[in-house]
């Protein structure tokens, strides 16, 4: 990263971020992130499940594009933000810290903190059958809520946005179902 530290950064959202950021900004747009798809990934074992009982988290994972949305920090905010983002998403160190350069909707370019996938973590769950997905999801819980809850406000946020991703509304219209 060779921008200086009071300049304003940005942050790449594709799960809960895009609804729950937690942190302030300045103003946020849709981003595109190359190289990198967001996929029910990650066995939850403190958010939204336990070892005992895990349950499933988005992570963004090799290969294609990921739609979500770029968060302009003040730099003045850099320290707290970043912190806050740590503690927030690298509980276990199932993801590692990233700095990539993203595609805002009107066409610039930006370097943006994401959080990507350790695909050598034990949580690392890969790719999972829709079924199993929905089974492990639907009675998981953890310290910041239902599993369910997660994927369905995560969908939700995703069509208010225009954003498709077909897989993930399929299992979120399947665990409203439920």
């Amino acid at each position: 990263m060779t921008e200086d530290k009071n300049d304003d950064f940005w942050v790449f959202a594709y799960g809960s971020l895009m609804w729950r950021p937690g942190f302030g900004y300045l103003e946020s747009r849709q981003a595109r992130l190359a190289g990198l798809h967001r996929s029910l990934c990650v066995y939850s074992w403190v958010h939204r499940g336990t070892e005992q009982r895990p349950g499933l988290v988005l992570g963004l994972d090799r290969g294609g594009t990921c739609l979500g949305l770029g968060f302009r920090v003040c730099g003045r905010e850099r320290q707290n933000v970043i912190a806050y983002l740590r503690e927030r998403e690298q509980v276990t160190n199932v993801y590692q810290e990233h700095w990539r350069i993203i595609r805002l909707d009107d066409g610039t370019r930006a370097v943006a903190l994401t959080y990507v996938v350790n695909r050598g973590h034990p949580q690392y769950a890969g790719k999972l059958d829709t079924e199993r997905q929905i089974a492990m999801i639907a009675g998981a819980n953890g310290k910041s809520g239902a599993n369910p809850d997660y994927v369905i406000s995560t969908a939700q946020r995703l069509q208010e946005l225009g954003i498709r991703d077909r897989r993930l509304f399929q299992i979120s219209d399947q665990l409203h179902k439920r």
